[in-house]
């Protein structure tokens, strides 16, 4: 199915109106390096956000962090995949040496397993008044971290 699907850079302003109209659980992002949208039948039907990690200690070596995949639910089956497949290449051909995401508890990861990332962290919830997250004045609390999430990660081939 994927060779259905067609990818386009997209701005952070395009992505983020994507993902505050369709993600389940999470708000738009602040920053990225780059985003890339999946189009379907002349349709934009996913986007995926990159950016530098979150985790001060993970932002390293050539490490980006996939911060939002977001795909309708109408989109062709192996769209997330298609989209993680993507961001990796783009990263790759910039140098990159590390790709990480998360995904919440609840969610299978299949589509991270698709592409061959490894489940290699679990972090902690934080609690809506948790200082832990909020280090910084401008984050925004989410409440996807009252959830448990698994850290996913790919060393990319040089």
């Amino acid at each position: 199915m994927s060779k259905l699907l067609k990818v386009i850079p997209l701005s952070l302003k395009e992505a983020n109106e994507f993902v505050t109209q369709h993600h389940r659980h999470n708000k738009r992002c602040v920053g990225h390096k780059f985003s890339l949208g999946a189009m379907f039948q002349d349709r934009l039907v996913g986007v995926v956000i990159v950016g530098r990690p979150v985790a001060r200690k993970l932002d390293k070596d050539f490490t980006l962090e996939i911060s939002r995949n977001c795909v309708l639910d109408e989109a062709p089956k192996g769209t997330c995949s298609f989209l993680y497949a993507k961001a990796i290449k783009v990263w790759q051909t910039m140098g990159g040496k590390k790709i990480i995401t998360y995904t919440v508890e609840s969610e299978s990861g299949a589509s991270l397993r698709a592409v061959n990332f490894e489940n290699t962290a679990t972090s902690r919830r934080f609690p809506k008044h948790h200082k832990g997250w909020r280090t910084r004045d401008n984050r925004e609390h989410q409440d996807v971290q009252l959830e448990l999430r698994l850290r996913w990660e790919k060393v990319l081939e040089v």
